[in-house]
């Protein structure tokens, strides 16, 4: 670790009392380490020489612990908040980006149309035109409310018309005029206007205009964006609900230009920022705050306002205090323990928490083992390892807690973040959905199109103008990939896009037609159900429809414009854009019904269910929810929002259809049984009036409680120490061991076989995690290695709590001889014969008990080998 981090997670302790709590732990468990350490040495030196060694290695393992372990918690958990904060950074920047670009393409077509441009030109002129034309302007208002004011100026400043009367303008000398003017794009200003007095800034897009005739440039059209309204709908809707941490929008200079709350940081005020997402501590206004600051990316080509950044801030001593979870108690013991088992790749510092907690365990096994059966002096070293495993118990009620304290912790956060993720593509969604309602209805109104329509029939030359104007609208409005006009009687009469001939002259569908014809207002649309659709190449999408009306009486239909929504890549971007540098995350758009609308996962195809909880199917608009899940034969965070709309977009304007975004990320392969145990429900209670039992080493195999007797067992080593090797003649050999022995002379090594216990057992392969372990088990001369599940304890036993089991002619039992009642008869342990053991895998034969040869004869006839003994062959599982 470097000294910089040290420095940091110094800075950092103090706000985490579960932290500062285990780091206090460590220490008093390493102060035991020592102090037992001392004792053995002074108390009992030659009779702990074998375990000095390994007391040394747990005394140094905790100095490292207490050192590294804390470090690791820490930068776990600030690491999660500034992912939490990140990800809410790069929402506030990314969907005002996103806003913005439709921004440019609204004031780059209205520029262009015809009645307004007449209008600017002097072509129409009169007492009524004025009215007329701003009429038309509060018609594009209405359909488009994210605009505050639209107004019409000459190239000299003057004010022709505006739909605004609370601040009535004459003229301007606002530098963005002669901007605008020289200008062959839009102008983008965000500043002080002497356009919009009543503001200490605005955001403007103006673009010039042109005389229809001549092509002159004769006057500019401003866009007034509603910036405030718009910041604070992205605010109320995304902020923390505790109000911890406060949302900022930045300028280029990293001052404020909008803020979730502005008693707290106002706009205008300068901050710090953190582009890189360091694990750094930012004052201001002499407090300190973890900080994330975001830019965009640009969307679709364009950057959005020059240096515009996101930026969340949140006061370090409420950082880590979130709201108290349960949603361990929720799990269920195969998903928690199966999910904890890939701890290395989702939350190494939880893993080394694990990896820690085996290796004592170990050591305090090995220590009671060393000494099973010991009498006379052995007896100092017995204390010490009594000392040695109280400490040891202690150390693994520690690392219990912290394992289930980081767990949870890991798993709010992921859950968190997966839902505010969802959150983010529902929004985006509805956000993009709104500006197509917007534009059906706006397109609706073009004259030409409604005066086309009102006739009888339409000429060849009357089709070339509207599929001319269709083509215009398309170019500027990429997302779709065909708009189309037809007749009241449905037949499509003009359109863009590919395969023209084919549609032209056909008919939308009957139901489409029947709505179209039913809207009775200019603020009604109708928006057909995503299905498969011949406009779209069959493929599902959305088509957007709007009733066109005769010009000279609105009340009378005379056809409808369709515009087909370019589903699939602008979907796609969506998802793809949310889960950025997300790399296990998978994101879905589905409906009620859990039909996929859209997805990142290329197993899967629009139009196919999704398998998901339905209960996460029935979630209220506006809501969103997490669990934890198998998805796919892996462990996963499933997370879910439900659309609940943008301003008016499915909130007041009649249209429902609801769509949820589902997140899907992945931690691993789902385990096969057996891989961990829960040792809660195993717990030996102490008998203290057994003083000279017989002791056996305990252990796991298939979530089964087995033991060997101790005076059997030399020690256990983690199963990474195996070494691989197809050189075995039995399918349960997997591995060699080198065992370093100290024989007095010095060290010698020992190679050793390691048999699989779990497949002798069953006859498949065990699985194998970073619980398992390799315990040495010795008979007489031969001496092998047994790879076992989990340890478990070196209990003694009376006499009187081990029965034999009757003699079992095939299967695991041939090793089970005997069963151990412990807990009061409450618990039963399978005892292995190591006579039995050994003579199964030196000679594939068990020899038949004396005491069991004549029940085995009056019950079948005896097996006689070649050697005369009686004997029965062990049967494969």
């Amino acid at each position: 670790m470097t000294e910089h981090v040290a420095i940091q997670t110094e800075t950092f302790l103090p706000y985490m009392r579960d932290v500062t709590k285990c780091e206090q732990s460590l220490q008093e468990l390493n102060l035991m380490w020592r102090v037992i350490e001392a004792s053995a040495k002074m108390n009992c030196p030659s009779e702990a020489k074998t375990i000095l060694p390994t007391m040394a290695a747990t005394r140094t393992g905790f100095s490292r612990l207490e050192r590294e372990l804390v470090v690791s918690l820490v930068q776990e958990k600030v690491r999660n908040v500034l992912t939490e904060i990140g990800t809410k950074a790069q929402y506030v920047i990314d969907i005002v980006v996103r806003n913005l670009f439709e921004r440019t393409a609204d004031v780059g077509f209205l520029a262009t149309d015809r009645e307004l441009c007449n209008f600017v030109a002097g072509v129409t002129d009169g007492p009524d035109s004025v009215e007329a034309i701003r009429y038309r302007l509060r018609q594009y208002r209405d359909k488009y409310t994210v605009y505050d004011e639209i107004m019409l100026l000459d190239t000299e400043g003057n004010v022709l018309v505006q739909i605004d009367p609370a601040t009535p303008l004459e003229h301007s000398a606002d530098a963005l005029i002669a901007e605008t003017l020289n200008s062959d794009t839009y102008v983008e200003t965000f500043r002080f206007s002497d356009l919009r007095p009543g503001k200490e800034r605005a955001l403007i897009y103006s673009r010039r205009m042109q005389h229809p005739q001549t092509g002159a440039v004769v006057g500019i059209l401003c866009l007034c964006f509603h910036f405030e309204e718009e910041m604070a709908g992205i605010f109320s809707s995304h902020r923390d609900a505790e109000a911890r941490s406060n949302m900022l929008l930045l300028d280029a200079d990293n001052r404020v230009i909008a803020s979730a709350d502005k008693l707290w940081i106002p706009v205008g005020t300068e901050v710090p920022v953190n582009r890189d997402g360091n694990a750094a501590l930012m004052l201001f206004c002499g407090r300190e705050y973890l900080v994330r600051t975001v830019s965009s990316d640009g969307y679709q080509g364009y950057p959005g306002p020059s240096g515009w950044q996101g930026q969340v801030m949140i006061p370090v001593e409420v950082a880590f205090s979130g709201v108290i979870s349960d949603v361990l108690t929720k799990l269920s013991p195969e998903i928690a323990e199966g999910l904890l088992s890939h701890a290395h790749s989702f939350c190494p510092p939880l893993y080394d928490i694990m990896t820690a907690a085996k290796t004592i365990q170990r050591i305090v096994w090995n220590g009671q083992v060393m000494t099973a059966g010991q009498r006379g002096e052995m007896l100092k070293l017995k204390t010490i390892l009594d000392q040695i495993s109280e400490t040891g118990n202690r150390s693994n009620e520690l690392f219990a807690q912290s394992i289930h304290d980081l767990y949870q912790t890991v798993l709010v956060s992921g859950m968190r973040d997966a839902e505010f993720t969802t959150s983010l593509l529902v929004d985006l969604l509805d956000r993009n959905l709104y500006e197509r309602s917007d534009d059906c209805r706006w397109w609706a109104l073009t004259p030409e199109l409604r005066s086309a329509l009102a006739q009888p029939a339409q000429d060849q030359a009357t089709v070339e103008k509207m599929t001319n104007i269709l083509a215009y609208i398309n170019g500027l409005y990429t997302v779709y990939t065909r708009i189309f006009v037809y007749d009241r009687h449905g037949r499509i009469i003009a359109s863009t896009g590919d395969n023209t001939g084919e549609i032209v002259g056909g008919n939308v569908d009957e139901d489409s037609l029947r709505q179209v014809l039913s809207l009775r207002t200019q603020q009604q649309y109708y928006v057909s159900a995503f299905t498969p659709s011949a406009l779209y190449d069959g493929k599902d999408t959305y088509i957007y429809h709007a009733a066109i009306r005769d010009l000279e009486n609105e009340a009378v239909v005379v056809g409808g414009i369709g515009i087909v929504f370019d589903s699939m890549p602008e979907f796609s971007n969506m998802l793809s854009s949310g889960i950025t540098a997300k790399k296990n995350m998978k994101a879905f758009y589905i409906d009620r019904n859990a039909r996929i609308i859209s997805t990142t996962d290329s197993a899967r195809s629009v139009g196919e269910t999704l398998d998901i909880d339905p209960a996460l199917l029935t979630i209220p608009n506006g809501g969103r929810a997490s669990q934890v899940a198998v998805h796919d034969g892996e462990y996963a965070i499933v997370a879910c929002s439900v659309s609940n709309g943008y301003r008016e977009f499915k909130v007041s304007d009649g249209y429902q259809e609801d769509v949820i975004a589902v997140v899907f990320e992945s931690f691993g392969a789902v385990q096969g049984a057996g891989s961990q145990t829960d040792g809660r429900q195993y717990l030996l209670e102490t008998d203290p009036t057994i003083t000279d039992g017989n002791e056996y080493a305990t252990f796991f195999s298939d979530h089964n409680l087995f033991a060997i007797s101790a005076a059997h067992v030399v020690e256990a080593v983690p199963f990474s120490e195996v070494l691989p090797t197809s050189m075995g003649s039995r399918p349960e050999q997997i591995g060699v061991l080198n065992l370093r022995r100290d024989d007095g002379d010095g060290k010698r090594k020992e190679f050793v076989w390691v048999f699989d216990l779990g497949q002798m057992m069953r006859g498949t392969r065990s699985a194998v995690s970073g619980s398992s372990q390799v315990m040495i088990v010795r008979e007489g001369e031969h001496t092998i290695g047994l790879l076992v599940d989990e340890l478990h304890a070196v209990p003694q036993f009376n006499p009187a709590q081990i029965m034999h089991t009757p003699f079992a002619m095939q299967g695991a039992s041939m090793l089970v001889t005997q069963v151990i009642k412990a807990n009061n008869g409450q618990l039963l342990i399978q005892a292995i014969d190591v006579e039995r053991l050994f003579a199964l895998l030196i000679d594939g034969q068990i020899a038949m008990p004396p005491e069991l040869v004549e029940a085995a004869a009056q019950s079948a006839a005896p097996v006689v080998a070649a050697d005369g003994k009686r004997t029965v062959e062990l049967l494969a599982a």
